[in-house]
């Protein structure tokens, strides 16, 4: 079943390069923004904080349910899969507002019980004119049930690349997107209420990741990203990120494919 939802809600910000430098030197890599600067592909994910105070919070770390989002009481939140359209370049220090409205809810029965896929679009506007779009699935689902298969990664790559996550990138990585989601840095949390083996690699930390790859493959600014979470990331372990004309992919440790990507 499928509904059709019109709630939005507008958030602005000034895009300070100093949170884009901070990402920069957390993965590693030169730090080159100052303001008029194009962002990273996938950075305005560290922008458009919407803070909450702590009677605003779940258990788990993120907003309670029932304000933007609809509640649908189901407890455990997962980011599912992304779409994203780059109209321009977004510009470091120039001030935005980003435009969101919730498109879908969809529920369904699924093998660990019952789930609430939740559609969301993004709009990202700069000195007036449209710059990016996205839209984002979450999945929502009740406690327990068996663990989803793990897909088998391809291994016809053209390109590779071996990344390590630990606690200090992912503490970063929460801090400056403002997600206080607990699987990303409560051990105890993770393991013994969300059933997780370790820490949990944020998705939208995989697809940045592979954005950054893809561009550098492509050798150009990136128009269109579609990716889709397929199996999560936990600490101690490394990840290789791949490549083959257009299409990305992580492969976990044991050859399981955590995230794909097709990207031009």
């Amino acid at each position: 079943m499928t509904q059709t939802h019109s709630q939005s809600q507008i958030l602005n910000d000034v895009m300070d390069p100093a949170r884009a430098t901070a990402l920069q030197a957390a993965l590693g890599l030169n730090v080159s923004v100052e303001a008029g600067s194009p962002l990273p592909p996938f950075f305005h994910h560290i922008y458009f904080w919407d803070p909450q105070p702590p009677e605003n919070l779940g258990r788990d770390g993120h907003p309670t349910l029932g304000g933007f989002v609809p509640d649908m009481g189901l407890p455990r939140r997962m980011w599912a899969a992304g779409r994203v359209l780059f109209h321009g370049p977004l510009l470091a220090g120039v001030k935005a507002e980003k435009t969101s409205v919730i498109e879908s809810v969809t529920r369904k029965d699924g093998r660990s019980g019952p789930l609430a896929f939740v559609r969301i679009r993004h709009d990202i506007r700069q000195r007036g004119t449209g710059v990016l779009s996205e839209w984002q699935d979450l999945v929502y689902r009740s406690e327990g049930g068996p663990k989803p298969e793990r897909p088998v990664a391809r291994t016809d790559e053209t390109h590779a690349k071996t990344v390590s996550f630990n606690n200090t990138l992912l503490f970063r990585y929460s801090a400056l997107s403002m997600n206080g989601h607990r699987i990303h840095y409560d051990r105890p949390y993770a393991k013994r209420v969300e059933k997780y083996e370790d820490l949990v690699v944020h998705g939208p930390l995989l697809a940045q990741h592979l954005m950054l790859m893809g561009a550098r493959q492509l050798g150009k600014p990136l128009t269109e990203v579609s990716y889709r979470a397929t199996a999560p990331l936990t600490l101690p372990h490394d990840a290789t990120l791949c490549w083959n004309d257009g299409t990305a992919w992580v492969r976990g440790p044991n050859g399981e494919q955590c995230m794909e990507a097709v990207m031009r």
